[in-house]
Parts: structure tokens; sequence; C-alpha cells
């Protein structure tokens, strides 16, 4: 039995999506998913359509430019497997990632 600041640790929301750069090793063999969510901002609902992986019920989020560079290593090393991501920056607009191949 957790205690209830054990449990408030361990808590992750159902609805948050997490983000691939989360995970320490990702596989190049798990499904992506398309995900729908809605939103509203300024009294208009928006619609965001984003691709993701699913772990362990839980969500994360694969960025398009993670999608890029993993085509590109695979380009240059077929036998590729595994990968783990890298993200710096903290919004929209300076956040980056880097992809690097891991070896079995």
């Amino acid at each position: 039995m957790a205690t209830l600041g054990e449990a408030a640790d361990n808590h992750q929301p159902s609805s948050k999506t997490m983000n691939i750069a989360d995970l320490e090793k990702v596989s190049l063999g798990i499904e992506v998913v398309e995900d729908t969510f809605e939103f509203e901002k300024n009294g208009e609902t928006k619609t965001v359509i984003q691709d993701v992986i699913v772990i362990d019920e839980v969500k994360y989020r694969v960025p398009k430019t993670v999608l890029q560079q993993v085509k590109i290593l695979k380009a240059d090393n077929p036998a590729l497997k595994f990968f783990k991501v890298k993200k710096s920056g903290t919004t929209k607009d300076d956040t980056r990632y880097l992809v690097i191949p891991l070896l079995e």
C-alpha cells in the first residue's frame, strides 16, 4: 500500500501526452498512431492531430522532426533498431530534438 505522498509522486494524468524524449530507449518496431484532441483558445475550439506511440497506456508524442531524423539514420544504417531523443528548449519556438542511434 502506497502513502498519499508516494501515490502523488507516481500519479500521471491519463489525458496528458508525454514526449518521446521522455523515454530512455525507443524501438523502431513500435507502432505510431494518430491521436486527436481538442482544446479551447480565445473562445474557439481547436483540433490537434499528432503522431504518438503508446507504451503501458501512456501516449508519447512523436514530433515530425524526430521522424525526419530517424528516416535519415535508417538510410545510413538499415539495421538500426533503437534510438533515443534528446530535447532542448522550453517553448514551441525554441524546442529542438536530436535523435541518437543506440547499439543493441
